[in-house]
């Protein structure tokens, strides 16, 4: 089962998600506003996001859809 992990620090005003567990040889790049984008360094694979100056109600984090599992395609038979 996946686990996300989310830390929120209000006195600093930064909300942390984690669907990797952090790594000491991470690095971040700034996606645009005050959005940060966390990889490993290593591989290059992005294992969480941070949001700078959030509070909650934020606009930029208004609300969130998360699909787990597998995507099954439909098979149609064909007849002749």
């Amino acid at each position: 089962m996946a686990q996300i992990k989310v830390y929120y620090e209000p006195e600093m005003e930064l909300l942390t998600i984690f669907w990797q567990s952090p790594r000491q040889n991470q690095i971040c790049s700034e996606l645009g506003d005050g959005i940060i984008l966390i990889k490993d360094s290593d591989t290059n694979e992005p294992i969480g996001l941070e949001l700078l100056s959030y509070r909650p109600g934020d606009d930029r984090f208004d609300s969130m859809s998360l699909e787990i599992g597998q995507t099954k395609l439909r098979e149609e038979m064909v007849t002749t």
